[in-house]
C-alpha cells in the first residue's frame, strides 16, 4: 500500500496543532507539522476564544502540510474540546467570538434550568453529568442576558463543527461533540426536543446529527487555493477530543463480546476516566455519582466521569512563574518526588479549584480547612495535587466497577499525562491495578484513524487499535503494595462526602 497521509487539526484549550498521520497498511506514524498557542482573552470581563487567530494558524499548518506531503494527503479532520460553541446567522456569518467555558456567565444557570425542568428529567433525557459549563447552561446564560446573537442565530456549531464549516462550507453537528451539550438524547441519537422546548431555546439552531466518519466534501475552493491542498476531503473524526483519544486506546485484552475488562483515562488538562459500552447506561447510580454518557465512535457510548487533571499543576506552574520560579515539568516532578508522600489530600474536583486566582494558595487553604497542614514547599504542593488525582482515579474506578458489574483488570492512560511517570505510578499504586501508558498523542492518532476508517484503509475500531499497538511504544506500571494509599483514600472519601 502506498503511504497515505491524514491531517489532524487538534485544538486544545491551551494549544493547537496540525499533525500528519502516515499509514502504509501496517505501521502508523504521526508527525507534528505546526504548533500554536491557544488561550481565551478577557474583554470587558468576558472570556473569548481567539477564533480567527486559530483559523490563521490552522491555515499556516495546512500550507506546511501541502509543501511536505503534496498529493499524498487524503483528508483532514478537526477535534477539539467540548461544550463551547459559535453561532451562525441565517446567512451563514459568525455572529460573535465563542465564549470560553471557564467564563463566569454560567454561575447560577443550573438553578435557572431546574426551575423550568427538573434535574431528574434533564438526566433521564440526556444521561449526561451536571457541569455548570455544559452547553445547555451556556445557552441559558446567553438567553438570560438577552444577547442579540442568540435571537439572530440560524445554527449552533460546536468548536470542531465551526472549523469543519470553515474548511468545507458545510454546517454539520457531529455526534460525539453534540453529546457534550447535555441536549442530546442518547437513545434516539437526536436533539432532545423536550428540553429545547421546556427551556425556550430556539429549535432552528440545532442541525441534523452527523456520525463520525462522514465525509463533508472537499475543501472549499478558496481554502484549497490558499493552502495548496488539492483533492482533499474534509472528514468528521470523533470530533470531541476524548472520543478520538478513546479510539486510540491500545486495548490489550477483552472479555467475551463487548464486556471489556479495561478502563481508560484520557489525561490532559482534564482527566476523563471511563469505559466503552455498546449502549447508554442511565440509572439511579449513574445519576447519583454524576457520571456521563457521551457518544463514541462506531456507535459506542463512553460512560465516564470528568476529573480535574493536569490543570492543577499547570496553574501552580503559572503562579510560580509570575513569582520568579521558572520550573519546567521535569523540575516540578523532581521536586514532587523529593517531598514526603501522602501528607495532605484534597478533592481535586472541589469547585474552588475550577478557576482560582492562585492555585497553590487555594490548595493550601483547602488543606487547612480539612484539618491538614498546608504543603510547605512547591514540591509538596505538586505531590499533594498528584496524589489527590491518583486517589480520585481509585474512587472513580470503584464506581465504574459497580456500574458495569465486573472487575476492571487494567487501566489504560492515554494523552499528555502518559509522560508523567510519577502520576502513572501513583495511579497504579492507588488503584491497585496495572497501568498501561501510551500513546502520548492519542487524540490526534484517533482523529487520523477515524479518517483512515472512512477511507476504507482500516476496517474498523478493533483493527485501528491493533495498528496502535504495533505502531507506538507503551509503558507498563505495576502496583506496589503500600497500606498508606488505602488510608488516604478514606480521607478523600470523607472530604468528598461533605
Amino acid at each position: 500500500m502506498t503511504r497515505r497521509v491524514y491531517l489532524a487539526i487538534d485544538l486544545g484549550a491551551s494549544s493547537g496543532r496540525v499533525l500528519a498521520g502516515l499509514f502504509d497498511g501496517e505501521i502508523f506514524e504521526l508527525g507534528e507539522i505546526h504548533r500554536f498557542a491557544n488561550a481565551p482573552v478577557n474583554v470587558n470581563g468576558r472570556l473569548y476564544w481567539q477564533t480567527f487567530h486559530l483559523w490563521s494558524e490552522v491555515v499556516a499548518g495546512l500550507q506546511a502540510a501541502a509543501r511536505q506531503f503534496g498529493d499524498a494527503v487524503v483528508s483532514v479532520g478537526v477535534d477539539a474540546w467540548g461544550v463551547d460553541f459559535g453561532l451562525l446567522d441565517r446567512q451563514g456569518e459568525l455572529l460573535a467570538a465563542p465564549v470560553a467555558y471557564r467564563d463566569r456567565r454560567t454561575r447560577g444557570a443550573l438553578e435557572r434550568a431546574f426551575a423550568a425542568v427538573s434535574r431528574e428529567e434533564v438526566f433521564a433525557e440526556t444521561g449526561l453529568q451536571f457541569l455548570e459549563l455544559n452547553t445547555i447552561y451556556q445557552l441559558l446564560a446567553v438567553q438570560q442576558s438577552g444577547s442579540p446573537p442568540l435571537e439572530c442565530a440560524g445554527r449552533l456549531l460546536m468548536i470542531s463543527d465551526l472549523f469543519h464549516w470553515m474548511l468545507s462550507g458545510v454546517a454539520a453537528n457531529e455526534r460525539t461533540m453534540a453529546s457534550t451539550t447535555q441536549l442530546l438524547n442518547p437513545h434516539t441519537g437526536d436533539w432532545s426536543q423536550r428540553l429545547i422546548t421546556a427551556l425556550g431555546l430556539p429549535r432552528g439552531i440545532f442541525g441534523e446529527i452527523t456520525p463520525p466518519g462522514t465525509a463533508l466534501g472537499p475543501l472549499l475552493p478558496a481554502v484549497a487555493e490558499e493552502t495548496g491542498l488539492r483533492n482533499v476531503q474534509v472528514v468528521l473524526p470523533g470530533s470531541h477530543d476524548t472520543a478520538s483519544a478513546v479510539l486510540a486506546v491500545p486495548a490489550l485484552s477483552e472479555g467475551s463480546g463487548t464486556a471489556l475488562d479495561w478502563c481508560y483515562i484520557s489525561s490532559g488538562t482534564w482527566s476523563l476516566m471511563g469505559v466503552e459500552t455498546p449502549t447508554p447506561l442511565i440509572n439511579d447510580e449513574v445519576f447519583r455519582w454524576n457520571f456521563t454518557n457521551e457518544a463514541g465512535v462506531a456507535g459506542t457510548t463512553r460512560l465516564l466521569k470528568n476529573i480535574s487533571g493536569l490543570w492543577l499543576m499547570q496553574q501552580c506552574q503559572r503562579i510560580w512563574r509570575h513569582e520568579g520560579y521558572d520550573y519546567d515539568w521535569h523540575k516540578l516532578m523532581v521536586l514532587a518526588e523529593e517531598a514526603e508522600p501522602l501528607q495532605a489530600i484534597i478533592d481535586p474536583d472541589h469547585p474552588r479549584l475550577m478557576a482560582p486566582r492562585n492555585m497553590p494558595a487555594e490548595i493550601g487553604s483547602l488543606c487547612r480547612e480539612t484539618g491538614q497542614s498546608a504543603p510547605a514547599t512547591h514540591g509538596a504542593t505538586i505531590r499533594c495535587a498528584l496524589e489527590s488525582l491518583a486517589l480520585k482515579y481509585c474512587e472513580v474506578l470503584g464506581y465504574l466497577e459497580q456500574l458495569v458489574g465486573r472487575r476492571l483488570e487494567r487501566i489504560h492512560i492515554v494523552g499528555g499525562g502518559t509522560q508523567n511517570a510519577l502520576l502513572c505510578q501513583m495511579a497504579a499504586d492507588a488503584c491497585r491495578r496495572p497501568v498501561v501508558a501510551g500513546p502520548i498523542e492519542a487524540t490526534a492518532i484517533g482523529n487520523c484513524l477515524m479518517q483512515a476508517i472512512a477511507a476504507g484503509d482500516i476496517a474498523d475500531a478493533a483493527q485501528a487499535r491493533q495498528v496502535v499497538r504495533r505502531s507506538f511504544p507503551l509503558a507498563a506500571y505495576e502496583p506496589r503494595p503500600d497500606g498508606r494509599w488505602a488510608a488516604a483514600a478514606e480521607r478523600l472519601a470523607r472530604q468528598s462526602a461533605r
